[in-house]
């Protein structure tokens, strides 16, 4: 099992910054991924940023250049710079994890934060 617990959400002006941080426990050995997704009510779960184990980088075309994925691994957090948001940055912001144990994948999800943009 892995657990992943969000923070950082809240309201934000356009052009505004805001840092999501995600702190992740358990069996974090066999972890090969980790990422952010968010959604919108009405909408399906979008890939925002994720990261390999061997060092893979993935942004969504429209985040590129504006939000930046990270982790500290002695803290066990993975964080999500976001900056230039826009109002259709706003939504439900998700911590992911996958675990691959042999040819079995798991996927684990926080419980989400919302991101407001709005002025």
């Amino acid at each position: 099992q892995v657990q992943l617990v969000e923070s950082g959400g809240g309201l934000v002006q356009p052009g505004g910054s805001l840092r999501l941080s995600c702190a992740f426990s358990g069996s974090i050995f066999s972890i090969y991924s980790m990422g952010w997704y968010r959604q919108t009510p009405g909408k399906q779960r979008e890939l925002v940023a994720t990261f390999t184990r061997a060092g893979n980088t993935t942004y969504a075309d429209s985040m590129k250049g504006r939000f930046t994925i990270s982790r500290d691994t002695a803290k066990n957090m993975v964080y999500l710079q976001m900056m230039s948001l826009k109002p259709e940055d706003t939504a439900v912001y998700y911590c992911n994890a996958v675990r691959a144990v042999g040819s079995t994948r798991y996927e684990y999800w926080g419980q989400g934060t919302q991101v407001t943009v709005s002025s």
